[in-house]
């Protein structure tokens, strides 16, 4: 199969639109689908794009650590929605734990990965989509919201991917063809910048930059690393989204529904995408964009050092039909 190309999806039983059916794999414990018999642990995954991400993983034969500390947007804890997921994929006949840690820790990013390992053998792909919003304009962001999201979200995705990739270089160096899989997620925010989201932003931004990053490191250990960018409607996008992403009324095709971001991340997380690393998606509804940040766009030289005259003079040059200003959010240039 084409390296960019999506396996078949077990659709209907698990949630998120699924299907038992087509097969590829059987584990050995009797799971069916394009990931039987590898153990996958979803951060965050108690609700949104976690919760469909781990049912989309389940219906493919996974069995799925589902982490959920349980808190609310602005950080309140609540009863963490773990179980409740895990349930989801028990009832479909799959095989599921729930975890409570707190993954922006590396005591409990250790303790995740350990109880992965512990209850089912071995852990093969992790999915790092935990995170919260504390969105403020810069002028009035405070240092409490500032520190949280880089933690929850930058520091939460190294911490998981550490003491994953601390496993899977131990397994290599036994000499096991290893397989891992870590699928991280970025935001649109962090490709382009979004107003009131300084933190958020560069969070993102950081997490892409991270990705390519641990690809190159663990590429020796046959381990592949990728983010996507998610458009969905979740807890964090539905007070932006408002009505515009609210579902079809006429029961068609719904492109905010988180659960279109599942199969996506279970074709990386597979033998299908086992050459694919690196690399970052934006996913929204039926479409996969493939992106590319910071290639060389323009440029000027001159055998000597530079002066502001002579950069001024021949700033047109380095620019050419691009833009001055702000860049444009979207695919715009």
């Amino acid at each position: 199969m084409d390296s960019l190309s999506l396996p078949q999806t077990n659709v209907g039983r698990l949630g998120c639109g699924l299907r038992m059916g087509a097969t590829e794999a059987t584990g050995a414990t009797g799971a069916t689908g394009v990931l039987a018999g590898r153990v996958a642990v979803v951060t965050g995954a108690g609700r949104g794009i976690g919760r469909a991400e781990a049912l989309a993983l389940a219906a493919e034969g996974a069995t799925v650590v589902v982490n959920d500390l349980g808190t609310a947007l602005d950080g309140a804890r609540e009863r963490s929605a773990a179980e409740d997921v895990v349930a989801e994929i028990i009832d479909g006949e799959g095989k599921a734990s729930a975890n409570h840690d707190d993954v922006a820790s590396w005591d409990g990013a250790a303790h995740l990965v350990d109880q992965a390992v512990d209850e089912h053998g071995r852990l093969d792909i992790v999915v790092n989509n935990a995170g919260v919003l504390r969105d403020q304009m810069c002028f009035n962001m405070d240092e409490e919201s500032w520190d949280a999201v880089i933690r929850v979200h930058l520091k939460g995705h190294m911490a998981v991917s550490r003491f994953a990739a601390s496993h899977w270089r131990d397994r290599a160096k036994a000499g096991e063809d290893v397989g891992g899989r870590i699928i991280n997620t970025v935001s649109e925010a962090g490709l382009y910048g979004g107003t009131g989201q300084a933190n958020y932003a560069a969070a993102k931004a950081g997490i892409a930059g991270m990705t390519v990053a641990l690809a190159r490191e663990l590429k020796k250990y046959g381990v592949t690393v990728n983010a996507i960018a998610p458009r969905a409607r979740t807890r964090m996008t539905e007070t932006v989204l408002g009505d515009f992403g609210a579902p079809p009324a006429d029961g068609s095709f719904d492109e905010w529904s988180p659960d279109n971001i599942g199969p996506v991340v279970a074709w990386l997380a597979s033998e299908h995408a086992a050459k694919v690393s690196g690399q970052v998606f934006v996913v929204i509804g039926g479409r996969i964009h493939l992106m590319s940040g910071w290639d060389m766009v323009g440029e000027i030289e001159q055998g000597e050092r530079w002066t502001v005259d002579a950069i001024a003079a021949r700033s047109g040059e380095l620019f050419g039909d691009r833009r001055t200003g702000i860049p444009t959010m979207g695919f715009g240039r």
